[in-house]
């Protein structure tokens, strides 16, 4: 669920064929419907076992694709040590975050809070890189992009403490891929190792890291079903596993610019699946809060005037405003 893998500009990368529009639509689908397979998973495991169950099917798929395709995971010490932190900050933790939140909240909450991903990445950015400048459009995209979590969360409405813990830990979730994505181009960037070879490192350093816990967890906690494998495989094997080569496509393809495009679809998938899946009800401050969030997410990233301009010239409004 976090938008963006290590980047490499390295060659060892064999991905998908098909047209990049096809990976465009199913990589939102699939991270979209992660949080689908995570209410399944904690039908019959804990939040860590839904974790680590996460990482390790994911690694493995990683694993295999690697051996399929000939490509070694990374050689160099110093390279894996960023893989162990990475593992950790943007795996391990916000992967049984997200399994926690979700006892407490809807699959849709947690998926319109995850569209905030690019907002925290670019407040860190901001804060303590210093590779971007704190422009006016940046700040007020923040800005709004926090107001917007706080209509999705309907906070004028008051939250129970069990509520209230599920969004925070959900959040912190946010946050902790806030902080990784921004190291992960610092240090990852211009690697010789490709793509896959990194990630495919990171979540296996990752499933390592949660592996002792998800074994102390003890055994399922209630009857073992096909919905619960099918949806710990999905998130495991596609969520965790194929959804990467298929960002590797876009990217490859079209720009990371287009890649991180995928932000706007996420959030209208969980709420599709979550709704008619999950019959879970959707307040009218959800996706409005969402597609405040989302609209702040555009401001930050430059592309708040091509989106009204889209919309005005579906709605045939005037030339000028579509054209700006």
């Amino acid at each position: 669920m976090a938008i963006s893998p290590p980047v490499s500009t390295g060659s060892a990368d064999r991905g998908v064929h098909w047209p990049w529009q096809a990976s465009f639509v199913l990589l939102g689908a699939t991270w979209g419907c992660s949080f689908w397979w995570i209410k399944l998973g904690l039908d019959v495991l804990s939040p860590v076992q839904v974790a680590t169950v996460r990482l390790a099917v994911g690694a493995t798929t990683l694993l295999a694709i690697c051996a399929i395709t000939r490509t070694p995971l990374p050689r160099k010490l110093s390279t894996w040590r960023h893989l162990v932190l990475l593992g950790f900050l943007w795996n391990s933790v916000p992967f049984t975050l997200f399994a926690l939140g979700e006892t407490r909240v809807s699959s849709v909450l947690a998926g319109l809070i995850n569209g905030a991903v690019p907002l925290t990445t670019l407040a860190v950015i901001l804060l303590a890189y210093r590779e971007e400048r704190p422009t006016a459009e940046k700040i007020a995209g923040l800005i709004l992009g926090f107001i917007g979590l706080l209509v999705v969360v309907g906070v004028w409405q008051g939250l129970g403490g069990g509520e209230l813990l599920g969004a925070g830990a959900i959040v912190v979730a946010v946050i902790c891929y806030g902080l990784a994505i921004p190291y992960a181009r610092r240090y990852l960037t211009g690697l010789p190792d490709g793509g896959l070879s990194l990630t495919a490192g990171q979540i296996l350093c990752a499933a390592l890291i949660l592996l002792p816990l998800g074994i102390a967890g003890g055994p399922p906690h209630g009857a073992v079903s096909l919905p619960p494998v099918l949806g710990l495989a999905g998130l495991g094997a596609l969520g965790s596993g194929i959804a990467f080569l298929m960002n590797f496509q876009i990217i490859r393809e079209r720009g990371a610019s287009a890649a991180s495009a995928v932000t706007y679809l996420i959030p209208l998938f969980a709420i599709l699946v979550g709704a008619v899946f999950l019959g879970e009800s959707v307040s009218w401050n959800e996706p409005a809060g969402g597609l405040v969030v989302l609209f702040g997410v555009a401001l930050t990233q430059g592309r708040a005037r091509g989106i009204a301009g889209w919309v005005a010239q579906r709605l045939g409004l005037h030339p000028r405003l579509a054209a700006d």
